[in-house]
């Protein structure tokens, strides 16, 4: 069964453990050896958030009560344009793919250049993409943030299924200790049964290991 696993209780001192401040420019950043211990700790520190057909209504209308507040009728459109226009701007030969599907945005992450073969962990290489991210994401704070692990059909569905949920949670707990409001974001984990190419050859399987960002707005109605 999937697990959504929504990030709103992460550990404050869970997430210092994870963040070192770059003594060059004062910012908090993953640590070069916190990407593959921080599962353990992560999974812990967080609640859960059952799958359903109202999960990201709840979500929506917890953030609207919030500070962060909504969009709505026509900003959504233009809030959107401008946050695809400055992350394709980030990310522009990073390797993550920026897709726009109506007001909603699509970041593809392919495993390759996130995690090693079979492993979970963030390599190091791989952080300042992701610190890329999170500055537009946290500039464009009326966003909800779904965060999807998908893998290919090689191995059994019990471990493909347990490595695309730890891969997207360690994104999430990633995006999460750099500022970003942690209910915007969930992670879930799809194991292989929502590929995007064959499994039948390497080339199609390379494309089916990745992790997908969805960016969608706060809806206020």
């Amino acid at each position: 069964m999937l697990k959504r696993i929504a990030l709103v209780a992460l550990a404050a001192t869970y997430l210092a453990g994870c963040t070192t401040t770059d003594p060059y420019t004062g910012e908090q950043k993953m640590s070069n050896t916190a990407g593959g211990a921080m599962l353990g700790a992560g999974v812990g520190a967080l609640a859960g958030l059952a799958v359903g057909g109202n999960a990201v209504e709840r979500r929506n209308g917890a953030l609207i009560g919030a500070a962060l507040g909504g969009l709505a009728g026509g900003a959504i459109g233009n809030y959107m344009d401008n946050q695809e226009a400055e992350l394709r701007a980030q990310l522009q030969g990073t390797g993550i793919s920026v897709t726009r599907a109506g007001d909603r945005i699509i970041l593809n992450m392919p495993s390759n250049i996130t995690f090693n073969v079979d492993q979970d962990g963030l390599k190091p290489g791989f952080f300042p993409t992701l610190n890329s991210v999170a500055l537009v994401l946290r500039k464009f704070d009326k966003t909800l943030i779904d965060i999807n692990g998908h893998t290919d059909s090689t191995g059994s569905a019990a471990h493909n299924q347990d490595l695309s949920e730890r891969r997207a949670l360690a994104v999430a707990s990633y995006l999460g200790g750099q500022g970003i409001e942690q209910r915007r974001i969930s992670a879930v984990g799809f194991g292989a049964s929502r590929p995007i190419a064959s499994n039948a050859s390497e080339a199609g399987r390379a494309q089916n290991r990745r992790v997908e960002i969805l960016i969608a707005p706060i809806n206020a109605g």
